[in-house]
């Protein structure tokens, strides 16, 4: 079984004073993708270029402190690739893919963390342009190769997909426009599939992976589903177990472990 978890760290530091190399060790996923890393390459070296024995790949952003992404593994990639087209959303640090190509497979396992658009209409205008451009790119990947894209994704496709969808539906990561753009997405169009979804389609309350800092919403579970895993189908098929860790809080968000029955 190859396990992978997702996990928005909201800063890597922050989160290993929180516990987080221990329970990695502990749940030795074969890979974890990581998003906010909120680090450069400075502030990782001599620290961070493992996590409890995998090794860290990244793709840090310009600006300090912020964004960010790295895949976490045990097993040596064929190639690394930072960025996925060179434009401004590469100068973030959003994308990191580990290849594991052999002569008879072509897989990525990919980090990404989508743009949040809840600071006000200029990052929203920003998020959609992400979207516009971030989907050719998946379109093409999926023409080539098998993959698994780990990431905080900032939109809750399904009213399942969040505890207060009425109140929601005109804040950013609920959007009918985003909404709409996740509903291509796995839509026969282009066919990549919501893993935890194939496996899990009808819960709600257990499927959240983020809560607000505000107010008591991790003690009321009053969370939204941000974090996934979107996979090709061949690829998505091979899934069998999901779980989503709550019993420690490294972040605003949870990890989301699935177990694919398959092996780099």
């Amino acid at each position: 079984m190859f396990n992978l978890t997702s996990l928005n760290l909201n800063g890597i530091r922050s989160a290993t004073t929180k516990g987080l190399e221990a329970w990695v060790a502990q749940s030795a996923p074969d890979c974890i993708c990581v998003q906010e890393v909120k680090a450069q390459a400075a502030d990782v070296a001599g620290r961070f270029e493992t996590l409890a024995g995998l090794r860290g790949h990244y793709h840090f952003a310009e600006k300090k402190g912020y964004a960010g992404t790295a895949v976490f593994t045990r097993h040596e990639p064929s190639d690394v690739r930072a960025g996925f087209d060179g434009g401004e959303f590469d100068t973030e640090g959003r994308y990191t893919e580990l290849r594991f190509d052999t002569p008879r497979r072509k897989l990525s396992i990919i980090s990404v963390y989508f743009p949040s658009g809840s600071s006000g209409p200029e990052r929203q205008e920003a998020k959609y342009r992400f979207l516009a451009a971030f989907l050719p790119h998946l379109v093409s990947l999926k023409a080539e190769r098998e993959f698994i894209l780990c990431g905080d994704v900032n939109i809750a496709h399904t009213q399942n997909d969040l505890k207060n969808w009425r109140s929601n539906q005109k804040n950013s990561g609920f959007l009918p426009e985003e909404r709409a753009w996740m509903s291509h997405l796995l839509s026969d169009d282009v066919g990549l599939i919501d893993v935890y979804r194939r496996l899990q389609p009808d819960t709600t309350d257990a499927c959240y992976t983020w809560w607000s800092n505000r107010g008591q919403a991790w003690a009321n579970n009053v969370g939204w589903r941000l974090d996934y895993h979107l996979a090709t189908p061949a690829t998505a098929a091979l899934a069998r177990t999901e779980s989503i860790y709550k019993a420690q809080r490294f972040s605003d968000h949870a990890p989301i472990t699935i177990g694919y029955d398959m092996t780099l």
